[in-house]
Order: structure tokens, then sequence, then C-alpha cells
């Protein structure tokens, strides 16, 4: 990699950039080749840390944290890492004694790690949680839209719609070009009937903002119904190729199937690394939870699913995602970019990444974030 004369901070402000850019391979590959100059670096064990997470290695994340605090017990974002990473496993009182160890340090109002804790929080259905730490830090920081912002997903995720409007109106007051509050913003008012509202806010999101199908779907139907814009107008042009763009998304199929080229092209030693990884952590992993019944890598009896709003699916973990598209009345979508558009839909409200690879980890996150629940 040529960067040996780098300083600790040097690698991880290169490891940022691949993180920021989503290249998580890349980040990890700095941070181990940082670490190993500088093995006593607690910025690049937090950094590898929250590289883990992003990967969801839950398990080699929480080891990094842990090892980040025997360096500095008094470091902030480890503690903010483990805790999330705690979440992750449902020790829910440990992570949030872990939370509680930043407020002790006198970081109750640092907006950054205020975000983080809240956002870790909602991403596991701890609503409550979530609204506290928000709330608490909305009287130091009034003027923070993205704050603004979380509180409103939180108040609706909590059942509190009226709440939730005015939070995500203040957040666009705030920042007019936060784009997700508003997409957000406007379905609330559209569950609520009030099309032109929700229209009005759609038209200030330009196309490429979008980064859902459903969204821009709804943008060239109300405009079509309540100002007449026939659906062949060239107005609707860049909103139906942002349309193309995002069904033109390779899913996660054409991923792997492009990973799997690559090991043919001398990839061998990376993906053995990988494996060796892999194996470890389901080793610790298999530590903290137990080892499952020998029968339940076999077991395929059908599952039932209850969403939030008490609809009721059942069937394969495939059936269940077929549903839940027929019921948002798209039979003909794919079951892969159905999960997709939900994915984006997640990300944007939340910053969660949800797995889409399969209905079955589909499935499972939405019920990790709350958003559903499955009645085994």
């Amino acid at each position: 990699m040529g960067t040996s004369f780098l300083s600790s901070e040097e690698y991880d402000e290169l490891a940022h950039r691949h993180y920021d850019a989503g290249e998580y391979d890349e980040a990890l590959g700095v941070l181990r080749e940082g670490l190993a100059q500088y093995p006593e670096s607690v910025l690049l064990q937090v950094g590898l840390g929250y590289t883990r997470v992003a990967r969801e290695e839950y398990a080699w994340a929480r080891q990094c944290f842990e090892r980040a605090l025997e360096l500095d017990p008094e470091y902030e974002d480890a503690w903010v890492g483990l805790g999330e990473s705690l979440l992750k496993f449902g020790r829910v009182d440990q992570a949030r004694q872990c939370f509680a160890r930043i407020d002790e340090m006198g970081l109750s109002d640092d907006l950054e790690l205020g975000l983080t804790v809240g956002r870790a929080l909602y991403r596991e259905g701890l609503f409550t949680d979530a609204r506290a730490r928000f709330s608490a830090l909305s009287a130091s920081h009034p003027e923070s839209a993205e704050l603004a912002a979380a509180r409103g997903y939180t108040l609706h995720a909590l059942g509190d719609d009226l709440g939730a409007r005015r939070e995500l109106r203040r957040a666009v007051r705030l920042d007019g070009e936060l784009h997700e509050a508003r997409i957000y913003l406007s379905h609330l008012l559209h569950d609520r009937g009030d099309q032109r509202g929700a229209l009005a806010e759609l038209e200030q999101v330009p196309p490429d903002e979008h980064w859902d199908t459903l969204s821009l779907w709804r943008y060239i139907e109300l405009k079509g119904q309540l100002d007449g814009v026939a659906d062949d107008d060239p107005w609707f042009l860049p909103w139906r190729e942002r349309l193309a763009q995002l069904d033109a998304e390779p899913d996660d199929v054409d991923h792997l199937l492009a990973e799997v080229e690559a090991s043919f092209e001398g990839a061998v030693d990376e993906g053995a690394q990988a494996a060796l990884e892999i194996s470890a952590q389901m080793d610790f992993i298999m530590k903290i939870l137990g080892a499952p019944p020998a029968e339940a890598a076999v077991k395929s009896a059908p599952h039932r699913v209850r969403t939030a709003e008490g609809s009721v699916f059942e069937g394969s973990w495939d059936d269940i995602v077929a549903g839940m598209r027929d019921s948002c009345g798209e039979p003909a979508m794919s079951l892969a970019a159905f999960m997709r558009r939900a994915a984006r839909q997640i990300r944007e409200r939340t910053g969660t990444e949800v797995p889409c690879h399969s209905a079955e980890a589909f499935l499972k996150a939405g019920a990790r974030m709350g958003l559903l629940h499955i009645e085994e």
C-alpha cells in the first residue's frame, strides 16, 4: 500500500475517506496496516471497531472497542461504540451503562455523540430511550436540523404523528436541503390525506436526491392527479430517468457474482483471510450466545410476521416478503427490488443499512429495529 511512513492520525484520515465512500474493505485494510505500525493507537482501534460495525461484524467490533477502553478508559467514542455493539447482542442494560458513562464524563450535551447514541437506540427499537436522548439534546442544540429530524422519526415510531410532523417541519425550516426529512414529511402528510401538502414537499426535492422509487412514483402520481400533468409530459423526464437509475442499480446477486469472479482473478489470499475472520467471529458469537440446537439449521417451518400497523403475513420468508410487496399494490415488482426499495427508505429515515440479500435477513433486521414482530 505504500503507507508505512504515515502517522496514526494520517492512517485514520485515510481510513475515514474510504469509510465515508462506503469502501469498508479498503478502510479495514488501512486500519490493519496502521495498527501493525501503532498497536497502542486508541484512535485506530476505535476506527476499526466502527468499520466492523459497518460490515455487521459486531463480535469483532465489540472486541475492538473493549481493547480501546483498555488503552484509554476515558475515550468517549469507544464507550459509544461498545454500547452500540452490546445492543446488537441484546445486552440493553449493559449498553445503557456505556451510554450513561458518556453523561458521567460531562458529555451529555455533545451533539455528535448524542445523535450517535440516539440513532443506535432507535435502530434497535428502543424508541422511548431514543426520544429521551434526542429531547435532552434539543435544549442545548435548538438549531440542529439533524436533531429535529431524528426526533421526528422517533416520535412517529412512538405513534405521535402530530409531534413527528411538527419536528420534521422544523428540521426542513432549519435546513432546506435536508431532503430525507422532507420526503419523510411528505409521506406523513400523504398518510393523513393531505395530498397537496405532500406534493408541495416533494416538489422541493430534486430528482437526484430521491433514493427510493416510492417517493418518485408518488410525486408523478400526485402531480398528475392534482395539477393535471399527463403521464407522458416531458416535465416528468428527470423523475423517470431517476427511476430508471434506481431500478438499474446492481442487486446483491450481482455483487456476489462480481466477488466470485474476483476470486478467480487472484483474490484467494484475501478470501482466505475473510473466511478465517468469519470463522473466528462465529466462534466468538457462540461463546456469547451459546450454540443453537443442531436441528435449527435444517428446520424450515412456516413463519408468522406482524407489522407495526397490525398486518399479519405467514409462510416462508419469501412468502412473507411477497405478501408485503403485494399489499403495497406492486405485485409485478421482484422481491429483490421491493427489498432494495424498502432498505433505501429505512436508510433515509434512520441511517441504518438493512440487508436485502435474502428475505430472512431483511425481515430479521426489521424485527431488530422494531418495525415488525416475528411470531414463531
